[in-house]
């Protein structure tokens, strides 16, 4: 379960953000491009991958990157503690897994609670973890989505804040549905962290696995089950 947190964010100054990527960074280039010194300021990107293009991506736009090989340390909580060091020295607020291809355990969480989201090429709860578009693949199914969701301590488990779907009944490679699925996810996720930016989530108190995302939501007073 995500934890609630009270409403402290202001639009007077921009959320620092902190992104995790793995790969190309495609995901991180569309937060650069839309949300980046607007609602938020991108502080800090990390990877697991020594020369992921991510990196080069946060470097053209001067934002500090390091890199957590998991070789480098001697179990993964060991790196995790180190990598949340770092983003916490930078001052992140948000933790955004944008292509980041490990897992996440606990102690990392705690670290931000409530405060860590991921982009899935699914419609979760559907094809959690990794592969998840050659598993739909293997299922037969016609309609495609990508899932922006909080990160808990399961595999893609987390309460959903943003879903779109696209119908593709004549693809059958992984390659054309994850370019179809791409301008989902450039679009979600900084949608999803442009909501979070301007505290306008909240849980639902009927179902705590349902987001509820109100624009003005800043503006009462009522923290309660906020995230």
């Amino acid at each position: 379960m995500v934890p609630a947190l009270p409403m402290t964010t202001s639009l007077e100054e921009p959320l620092p953000v902190a992104v995790l990527a793995s790969g190309g960074g495609t995901n991180l280039q569309a937060l650069l491009d839309t949300v980046h010194e607007r609602e938020v300021r991108i502080v800090a990107v990390a990877s697991n991958v020594a020369g992921a293009r991510a990196l080069a991506r946060a470097e053209a736009h001067a934002v500090p990157t390091a890199v957590f090989a998991r070789s480098e340390h001697p179990d993964r909580a060991t790196r995790d503690a180190a990598m949340a060091d770092w983003l916490q020295e930078r001052g992140a607020r948000l933790v955004v897994l944008a292509g980041y291809m490990e897992l996440i355990g606990g102690p990392f969480l705690d670290r931000f609670p409530g405060a860590v989201i991921n982009v899935h090429p699914s419609l979760l709860p559907a094809f959690p973890g990794l592969r998840a578009v050659e598993q739909a693949l293997a299922y037969g199914v016609k309609v495609f989505g990508v899932t922006v969701h909080f990160v808990d301590a399961g595999v893609d488990s987390g309460p959903v804040i943003l879903q779109g779907s696209v119908a593709l009944p004549d693809v059958s490679d992984a390659r054309g549905v994850l370019e179809a699925l791409r301008p989902l996810e450039h679009s979600l996720l900084p949608e999803a962290v442009r909501l979070f930016a301007r505290g306008a989530l909240r849980l639902d108190p009927a179902n705590p696995r349902r987001v509820i995302a109100e624009p003005d939501l800043r503006k009462q007073s009522d923290p309660v089950d906020t995230l």
